[in-house]
């Protein structure tokens, strides 16, 4: 990898350069009006200063299409940017539905890495140019923050929840990924590369080395091995309801409230099962809090989610 790093490194992600553009609008903005700023104080401490002990300055009457001006300028200036920085937002934020998925734990003091066919890396992650990638992103101890300069993109991931991020490559390369959020005595060693191939190059990268089982089968196995089946099976008069079809839908609790059933509900469900009971069912599910790495919680989502296709 380059060992180069530079303050403004290049744009290698899709919405870089329309972060960088609105970046260099508001500092445009910031230097125009603090120097205007201080060109009118200049020019009116010169131009009104008092002459004479005894001077007594003339009132100067208001002019209402001065005031308004300068009211509705600035106005418009801060709504052009809030509607600009929202939108930018909610794109930077909003995986695309076809986005490529891969999991991402964060760990003192790694980044650990399995794409949708089981391959592993660490402190490594190989994507190719072109395609949506979604990263969700866990962590085992404390908060971790994902940042890739090049793509312009950064993510805090907060124990005890999901966090996802998303980006889409343009340029073949390697490029520095970092934890930006302090964990340690070891926090400055939590660094990394994103390698961006060409799709050709990265599915022959993808096909070769050590396999291991997609997150779904291996998710499937957990799910054998600490029991779930026994009350979540498909055979009627289970003891809890049935998890085919589950994630995305709509699930009703006792009391009459309703939430859906996405990646954070099913972790909750896991490792806190009497936080939400679903309605119809008594709350007999022991809880696998310190039983379960984060890797195999997603692992069992992964499982989870692919029961619905």
């Amino acid at each position: 990898m380059n060992k180069e790093f530079r303050i403004f490194p290049e744009q290698a992600s899709r919405l870089a350069g329309q972060v960088d553009l609105i970046y260099y609008v508001l500092t445009g903005l910031s230097i125009f009006f603090a120097l205007l700023i201080f060109f009118l104080i200049y020019v009116f401490a010169v131009r009104y200063r008092r002459r004479s002990e005894d001077e007594v300055p003339s009132q100067i009457p208001g002019l209402l299409q001065l005031e308004l001006a300068w009211s509705i300028i600035p106005l418009g200036i801060c709504l052009v940017i809030f509607v600009w920085g929202a939108r930018l937002y909610f794109q930077t934020y909003s995986p695309p539905r076809e986005a490529y998925e891969i999991h991402v734990v964060g760990k003192q003091w790694m980044w650990h890495i399995q794409h949708p066919n089981g391959k592993r890396e660490i402190n490594e992650l190989h994507v190719p140019t072109g395609e949506p990638i979604k990263l969700t992103m866990a962590t085992e101890d404390v908060i971790h923050s994902f940042y890739v300069p090049a793509f312009r993109t950064k993510k805090d991931v907060v124990p005890g929840r999901y966090a996802t991020m998303w980006f889409e490559a343009i340029k073949p390369g390697e490029y520095h990924l970092f934890c930006a959020e302090y964990c340690g005595t070891k926090h400055s060693q939590m660094i990394g590369k994103v390698v961006v191939m060409d799709p050709a190059d990265y599915q022959q990268w993808l096909s070769g080395g050590e396999s291991n089982d997609p997150p779904a089968v291996a998710g499937e196995k957990q799910f054998q091995q600490i029991g779930c089946v026994t009350c979540h099976g498909e055979k009627p008069g289970s003891r809890g309801p049935s998890l085919k079809g589950v994630f995305g839908s709509e699930v009703t609790l006792q009391g009459g409230q309703t939430v859906i059933a996405n990646e954070e509900y099913l972790r909750e469900s896991i490792l806190k099962p009497n936080a939400k009971t679903v309605a119809g069912y008594q709350a007999l599910m022991p809880t696998y809090q310190g039983q379960i790495s984060e890797a195999n919680l997603l692992q069992i989502v992964a499982y989870l989610k692919a029961l619905k296709k």
